[in-house]
């Protein structure tokens, strides 16, 4: 098969990252693939500068772009449309929601034969603006008729569309999103890492693993920490990322006066965030906005409990009692006190990490995700061959 992904930037990101092991998949397994990709900058990072390319051939398009540009992404859909065009691939696979709504409409409109799509996580939701909402989810009804199949990181991200009347049950399909695991099954700390990031010795540690931006949690997350610091000082918070929001949560810090409880790692590639999880007692993720997040199964599956939200696709890993503890979203109280109780606790949190282990070993290695999908491919072309005569 001839495969195109396509995707805004690629920044080192879950998305992202899904985007990467999706192509390398599939030249592995002896198709041609081309990854599409807009500009990609910012303290986010280059993904693709930081992994091994096994042949996915990166074409980049000025077009491509995050933010909402009437003009621009009119610009892209017609742009997109003629590079199907001209490349006649048998598959257009696009990722995220702005590039996803552009490379579905181009898609349909240059005839390609299967056009799919993957949502990480959804672009509308209760912590957004009512235009905001109203602008992706009409665009997300007109996307989901230029579909022949939608994958989704998460079921929860299936019932919420279906609730807003986007598209049809037999259109979406669970794909988990595949990672690396053994790096994660198999990590183990390391004290001369630990070091580096001045993390004193007999500290526990909470660990977090995302950019540095609104809505991934950590205006919830500083403050639940500075309460958990109030009633334990031998513990430290490990911040695993980058981003534009760094300055304002290290003055947030500051002011809190916790700044030598807490240690940035900055950017860290794909391949080395195992290493920084290891190092973790507890993990916590506190984003708005998720698919299913990457850093939960990570945890997991170096068996560390995980606090979080309870929104979207969380739940399906991070079970309370079971694998971690679930806690209201916006309630920072309540992500110190579960903290706390599982600092407490070091059996429990031994157990929780354990069971969640065992849950994501099976589920999330990214050759299982690689092989469902091309499996996938293979029969909506089969089925296109047979209307088609």
């Amino acid at each position: 098969m001839k495969i195109c992904h396509v995707i805004t930037r690629m920044i080192v990101g879950g998305a992202q990252e899904n985007t990467f092991l999706s192509a390398r998949g599939a030249v592995e397994d002896g198709h041609e693939c081309v990854l599409l990709t807009g500009p990609t900058t910012g303290r986010e990072g280059k993904l693709l500068s930081r992994v091994h390319n096994p042949g996915v051939k990166v074409v980049e398009t000025p077009y491509l772009v995050r933010e909402i540009s009437p003009l621009t992404d009119l610009k892209a859909v017609f742009a997109l449309k003629k590079f199907f065009e001209e490349n006649q691939f048998d598959v257009v696979h696009t990722h995220t929601s702005k590039a996803g709504i552009i490379g579905r409409i181009a898609g349909k409109l240059a005839k390609v034969p299967v056009v799919t799509h993957t949502i990480h996580g959804l672009a509308f939701g209760p912590y957004e603006g009512f235009l905001k909402n109203l602008i992706y989810v009409t665009s997300e009804k007109i996307s989901a008729y230029c579909c022949d199949r939608t994958y989704a990181v998460a079921q929860a991200m299936i019932d919420q569309c279906l609730e807003r009347g986007i598209g049809r049950k037999d259109l979406y399909k669970v794909v988990y999103s595949g990672m690396e695991l053994d790096k994660f099954l198999n990590a183990r700390p390391e004290e001369e890492l630990r070091r580096s990031l001045n993390i004193p010795p007999g500290r526990k540690v909470i660990g977090a693993i995302a950019r540095l931006f609104p809505r991934k949690g950590y205006e919830e997350l500083i403050p639940a920490f500075g309460k958990v610091v109030e009633k334990y000082p031998d513990t430290h918070l490990l911040i695993v990322g980058d981003g534009p929001a760094r300055s304002t949560y290290e003055k947030m810090l500051a002011e809190m006066e916790i700044s030598d409880h807490v240690s940035f790692a900055g950017l860290v590639s794909p391949d080395e965030v195992c290493r920084y999880v290891a190092l973790m007692d507890v993990a916590c993720h506190l984003s708005l906005k998720e698919g299913l997040p990457r850093v939960a199964v990570q945890a997991l599956a170096e068996g560390k409990a995980v606090v979080a939200y309870d929104l979207d696709g969380t739940p399906e890993v991070v079970r309370t009692g079971e694998t971690g503890v679930l806690i209201r979203p916006l309630d920072w109280q309540g992500a110190a006190d579960a903290l706390c109780r599982l600092l407490e606790n070091p059996t429990e949190l031994e157990r929780m990490g354990q069971n969640g282990r065992q849950l994501v070993r099976d589920l999330f290695p990214w050759k299982r995700m690689s092989d469902i999908l091309l499996e996938d491919y293979a029969l909506l072309l089969g089925k296109k061959k047979k209307t088609a005569k």
